[in-house]
């Protein structure tokens, strides 16, 4: 019988390990996702927000509740529209304090995308009224707000993704123009709970 030496010993145990992986990777079943459902959507989430006019850029973290068909802010962000509304810096920051905290709801129609495992939203947000106080007068404000994309909830990382855009604001009945639309990106939000 002949022996093996030692860099024939091995290349054998080397082309033994090298056929166990192989055989052991055609597997094709990847790690275990649960499908994504629909009651997970509702709950508490935070996150990143950007928000966009024009040129300008402003980001932050917002928190934000979903329900069986709402997104519901306790404080929506109402800074970008307030200063659209009054151009004297002094003046829109002592209206936006005024003001204080402003709720504002967002309906949704859901549907569960199987093909890749995420909650798809058809938001259709609702105009936002203000009365916005400017030198003892408050001056009506509504907002137009459209959504142009879906957002999503992606079940493997609890996350909600989403935008809309205050696309038009009348003052007194009358539209601003010129006006550069305002957008407000939720790129990635957190579920709490």
């Amino acid at each position: 019988m002949k022996k093996l030496t030692v860099p024939r010993f091995f290349m054998t145990v080397l082309m033994v390990l090298a056929g166990l992986t192989l055989f052991s990777c055609n597997d094709n079943e990847g790690p275990d996702i649960p499908p994504v459902k629909m009651e997970e959507l509702s709950g508490n989430y935070k996150g990143k927000m950007i928000i966009v006019q024009g040129t300008t850029k402003r980001e932050g973290i917002k928190e934000f509740k979903v329900k069986k068909d709402t997104i519901s802010f306790a404080e929506f962000p109402i800074g970008e529209i307030v200063k659209t509304v009054v151009k004297d810096p002094a003046k829109a920051e002592t209206a936006i304090k005024s003001l204080g905290k402003v709720n504002y709801d967002i309906k949704y129609a859901a549907v569960i995308n199987t093909a890749n495992n995420v909650i798809e939203l058809t938001l259709t947000p609702k105009t936002m009224e203000l009365q916005i106080p400017v030198d003892g007068v408050n001056k009506k404000t509504v907002v137009e707000f459209v959504s142009k994309q879906k957002g999503y909830y992606v079940g493997m990382d609890r996350t909600l993704r989403y935008a809309l855009t205050a696309e038009k604001i009348t003052v007194d009945g009358t539209v601003v123009t010129p006006y550069e639309v305002i957008d407000y990106n939720f790129p990635f939000c957190i579920k709490n709970s």
